[in-house]
Order: structure tokens, then sequence, then C-alpha cells
């Protein structure tokens, strides 16, 4: 059994919160209206589960003040359920104990300086410069570049690279395979460097700054910049499998779903919301609180804060491929159409 348990008065106490019910009932995890049982907590955010909820066998239920009617056992009541839910299910999380200190299978070179209350694990190389701050947590297999800098109580989950000129803040979280700091794709073509011209490789000089309370989701990759940094605001939270070109300045609390890419200098905003699969061209600029939707493709700046999509929604085969074939044609439409209606206004 989990030794973890809360009663629902420490939980509506602890995060200010109303409840409905036994106060005295203890929970001792988290699960789903379908899944939870009598002793965890689950939650009622979106109203396609609402029928989940009048069978759920969950002991403590989180839900709004309006959702109250429906629900057959505690609730606890908040103006958000998912946000309430994220603060609880935290006191449930069990990480691995990370002993200060460093593994005998790391290298840490001469000029690095690594904290006495940091964690290094197996086989970690910390090179000349580095600099790993209190508290900070490096799993198996991380490479900290020469002259990189980990915050303190930052934790890097294993096999995480920082290339070169690097700094991470304070509570920074890297989930396995990240790299961060390695070359921007810059180049610049000679014409005249041979018969056909041949790519020239621009160094890049530039870093990367990465702020406190920031997420970078597995197998992600940030590049340094050109000249000057690659920048990423305070809580700034990446999916897994995200590109940030070089020069790139994302705003403070911004978020960005998978397989997401920023090419090099674009400028996003503050409370930006980036979908899966969705792409930012180079040099562009996003106001803060934009939302970009999935498999969206932004080719021009926007200014104003408010929702944005592009792309083709899903159809039924058939449908699709008769559209497709009207898409080519959409330019002599217009023509046929702007002509109808000068001849009607003559007329």
């Amino acid at each position: 059994m989990n030794p973890i348990h809360y009663s629902v008065a420490e939980l509506a106490e602890r995060f200010g919160l109303g409840i409905q019910g036994d106060a005295a009932r203890m929970v001792n995890g988290v699960g789903t209206l379908a899944g939870a049982g009598d002793t965890e907590l689950s939650f009622l955010s979106n109203g396609k589960y609402t029928a989940q909820l009048l069978s759920t066998r969950a002991g403590v239920v989180i839900l709004r003040q309006e959702d109250l009617a429906g629900c057959p056992t505690t609730a606890l009541i908040a103006k958000d359920p998912y946000v309430a839910y994220a603060r609880i299910a935290a006191l449930f999380e069990h990480l691995p104990a990370a002993p200060a200190g460093v593994h005998p299978s790391a290298v840490v070179a001469a000029g690095a300086r690594v904290s006495a209350s940091a964690s290094v694990g197996p086989c970690c190389v910390i090179e000349a410069g580095a600099v790993i701050g209190d508290g900070a947590i490096l799993g198996a297999h991380c490479i900290i570049g020469e002259g990189c800098i980990v915050g303190a109580q930052s934790r890097l989950v294993a096999r995480v690279t920082l290339v070169a000129r690097v700094t991470l803040g304070r509570r920074v979280l890297v989930h396995p395979g990240a790299v961060i700091g390695s070359d921007g794709f810059g180049l610049a073509f000679d014409h005249e460097a041979s018969t056909h011209g041949g790519w020239i490789k621009l160094p890049q000089l530039g870093g990367v700054r990465i702020g406190d309370d920031c997420e970078i989701g597995a197998n992600t990759t940030i590049d340094r910049g050109a000249l000057d940094d690659t920048v990423l605001e305070e809580d700034v939270r990446l999916d897994n499998q995200i590109q940030i070109a070089h020069n790139v300045h994302v705003g403070a609390h911004t978020a960005m779903a998978g397989c997401a890419a920023v090419a090099g200098s674009a400028k996003i905003g503050r409370y930006c919301m980036i979908g899966g699969n969705a792409g930012v061209l180079g040099h562009l600029e996003l106001a803060d609180r934009v939302t970009i939707t999935a498999k969206s493709l932004v080719t021009h700046s926007i200014r104003e804060a408010g929702e944005y999509s592009s792309g083709t929604p899903l159809q039924e085969n058939r449908l699709w491929r008769k559209n497709a074939a009207r898409f080519k044609h959409l330019d002599e439409y217009a023509r046929r159409l702007s002509a109808l209606e000068k001849d009607s206004n003559h007329e």
C-alpha cells in the first residue's frame, strides 16, 4: 500500500478548495474517473467525461461548483479542477533518490566546479569550466560541455548533452536525449567555390540561455545562436522532439507540443501555445498570447493575440480527393467570379 496519505480536509486547506461530503476521508493515490478506487482521488474538468462521473468509484473527485449535482462521492470544489489535480497529484509522485556526490565512473575535468550537494550519475562527462549548481541532478550518461552552467536544483534525467555555451537556470527539467547548444543551421552558398558552387558553414558563436523553471522534452534540440544567444525565458515548456533553431527567442510561460519546429531568429511571445507538428518560419514575430493549432504553418508575423490555424482538416478520402483536385483551379475560379461581378455591376 502507498504509505503517503492525506485527508480531504488536509488537501482542501493546503490548496484552498471547498468540500462537499466526508472531510475525514483518506486519500492515498490518484486515478481516472473510470479507474480510481475508493481510496483514490480523480477529477472532472472536461464535460465529455460527465457520464463517467455518475458511475465513478473514486473516493474523492475534484470538480467545479456547477458539477456538484452529479457527484456520487466526496467532492473537492475548485475553480480549475485540472490545475488543482496537478498540484495534488504531485504529492504522490515518487522520484528515485539521487545521493549527493560524483559517481566513480563519471569524468570531471580539473577546471569544472561541482557543488557538494549536486548528484552526478554514472558515466557523466563534465568538461573544463562547467559549473554544476547546488542540488542539481545529472542522470546517467549526461555530457556537460566546456563552460556550460547547470543551475541549482535542475535535473537532467539521462543522456542529456549540453554542447557549448549553455546556461540553464534554476529548477530546469531536461528529459532524456535532449541536445542543447549544438550548431545552428547556418550556411552560405559560394557560387564561385567550384564549377557548381558549394556551401560554407557559418560559425555559431552564440550560446543558449534557458530561464528558471523550464522543461525540455525528450530528444528535443535547441541550437546555439550564430551571434546572439538562443533564449528561452522562464517557465517555458517544450514537449518531446521539438526543434528550436539558432537565435530563436521564446517568451515566458509559452508551451509547445511535440514535433513543433521554430526556424532561426523567430521571436515567440509570452503565454503562447503552439500545437503539435506546427511550424514557425524564420525571422517572424508572434505577439503575446497567440495560440497556433496543430499542424499549422506560420508564414507571416502575428501582431495580435488570438487563435490561428492553417492546413486542411481530416475528411473522408473520396471527398478530400475531389477537393484537392479543385484546389488547382482556385485562381481560375476567383478570376471568373471577379469577371462575373464586374459584368453584373455594369448591368
